[in-house]
């Protein structure tokens, strides 16, 4: 059974969404905020008015009404970007300011890899991959990459 919010979402003509509170007063222009879109991107997420304070808190976005959990996820797509990096293709030197091409769940593309600084490790074999244009790829399992892949991200780690 999933457990009712205390407050309703719908989508303004102009696209934006309106969250209708407990006592009924509809906030337009809301936005939700992950509280750790990496580490735990189902838990906690606030949504916010359009002057920043908080409207309502989601503990966890799976427990949301399909319908509810569906319109912050399409909020949630059309602001987060960060794509998954699935191979890499190439890199033109073992050194630092280097260029990788790779392909991700978007594409094939290309970025500069400023330091080694710039590759973050998490938990699980997950890594945060930052270009010089501030995109953020992730790579969400180290041990699906291909072998070449691993191989030549190994000389950066």
């Amino acid at each position: 059974m999933t457990p009712q919010a205390d407050f309703k979402l719908s989508r303004h003509p102009l696209g934006r969404l309106v969250l209708t509170d407990a006592e009924g007063i509809e906030h337009l222009g809301v936005t939700p905020v992950r509280a750790f879109p990496i580490a735990a991107p189902d838990e906690g997420l606030s949504l916010v008015g359009p002057e920043g304070h908080e409207l309502a808190w989601v503990p966890r976005l799976s427990a949301l009404a399909p319908e509810l959990r569906q319109l912050i996820e399409e909020e949630l797509a059309s602001r987060e970007f960060s794509p998954e990096l699935r191979r890499l293709v190439a890199v033109s030197s073992f050194s630092t300011p280097c260029t990788w091409t790779v392909e991700t769940d978007r594409g094939r593309t290309d970025f500069v890899l400023k330091t080694e600084d710039d590759i973050r490790r998490l938990d699980r074999g997950r890594l945060l991959i930052t270009g010089s244009q501030g995109i953020v790829y992730q790579i969400r399992d180290l041990q699906t990459l291909d072998r070449g892949s691993r191989r030549l991200l190994e000389r950066f780690l």
